[in-house]
């Protein structure tokens, strides 16, 4: 089973969807028997490759919001003792 064959939700894999999409145009009753199972596998391929890349990005993205976010806290902290401390002063 493959994601829906959107050409702008899949824009690495846009020429093997449209090779893919004209093999069952072309070949009704005859992709039910193998004739498009080649375009298929590299379809599959393709998905695989542009999930792992865009799995790589979201990873790097995060750890990018991460540092952000421990950046943050520790000014966050630095502030309130620095009140505190003012407070007891």
């Amino acid at each position: 089973m493959h994601p829906p064959l959107t050409l702008h939700r899949h824009p690495m894999c846009a020429d093997i969807i449209e090779q893919f999409q004209k093999c069952h145009a072309d070949h009704p009753i005859s992709k039910f028997f193998g004739e498009c199972t080649e375009l298929k596998v590299k379809l599959d391929r393709c998905f695989r490759q542009e999930k792992a890349l865009k799995r790589k990005a979201n990873f790097e993205e995060s750890k990018k919001f991460k540092e952000r976010l421990q950046a943050y806290r520790k000014e966050i902290n630095e502030k309130s003792t620095e009140d505190q401390n003012q407070k007891n002063v």
